[in-house]
């Protein structure tokens, strides 16, 4: 049966419940500071800021300490309360959505490493008009999965699922479009590889919160929407 929030309000023990509810309000945080590391990347990559690409880097400990910490509350509950049906989905869901996330401070840090390398090279190569656009909507897409699964809405991790589907599109239009540029002029060849490496960091950031709302879907639905289709997945969500 689909699960809703009032699923979460009764438990025979309410340590239990508070239990799964703090560890649900630390993933929101981890999610919050992710969210905010790839909007201060892109800032520092488009602003030429290597001082805000240093910080965004330096802060990739912190969520990897986060991912530490809501994975040992994860295995606490699990070793001492043994929970069964709805919570053991979203201890799994958040089990597996955590490593998402970590994986998308990491492309964060990767994206500030090139914005630094970019500062020193000087003048802003071709391809920060994409780049800027992919990475707008990639913010989105964090910004509306952690809304998803704050709100437990299966239609929003949808919308979610078709974004990261046009994001591939664009990303490979992108690509294709610098890699001619750069065949056309080899001067640029080291600073446009710098930004097809940004853009495929955006793309993975993309696939993984595509892998965050798979989870909220299996959360709430009970289904396993990996490796299928966004037309199957909708099929199998509204029949």
């Amino acid at each position: 049966m689909p699960t809703t929030k009032e699923d979460y309000a009764h438990h025979i023990s309410q340590q239990f419940n508070n239990e799964l509810e703090e560890v649900r309000t630390h993933f929101l945080e981890m999610g919050g500071l992710v969210e905010k590391q790839v909007a201060d990347a892109m800032h520092a990559l488009l602003d030429a800021d290597s001082v805000l690409a240093s910080s965004v880097q330096e802060n990739d400990r912190k969520i990897n300490a986060m991912e530490t910490r809501v994975d040992e509350e994860l295995v606490r509950i699990l070793a001492r309360r043994q929970p069964a049906a709805s919570d053991l989905r979203m201890i799994i869901a958040i089990g597996k959505a955590i490593t998402d996330l970590e994986r998308i401070g990491d492309e964060a840090a990767k994206i500030a490493r090139y914005a630094q390398a970019l500062c020193e090279e000087g003048e802003s190569p071709r391809g920060y008009v994409e780049t800027r656009h992919i990475g707008n909507q990639v913010r989105v897409m964090i910004h509306d999965t952690l809304d998803a699964f704050a709100r437990l809405d299966v239609d929003q991790a949808l919308k979610v699922m078709q974004a990261d589907v046009e994001i591939d599109l664009e990303y490979k239009t992108a690509t294709r479009a610098l890699m001619t540029y750069m065949m056309e002029d080899p001067r640029y060849i080291s600073r446009v590889i710098n930004v097809l490496w940004v853009l495929r960091g955006l793309e993975r950031i993309g696939d993984h919160a595509r892998n965050i709302a798979e989870q909220l879907i299996y959360l709430v639905k009970g289904a396993d929407v990996r490796h299928v289709s966004y037309e199957q997945v909708e099929q199998k969500i509204h029949g």
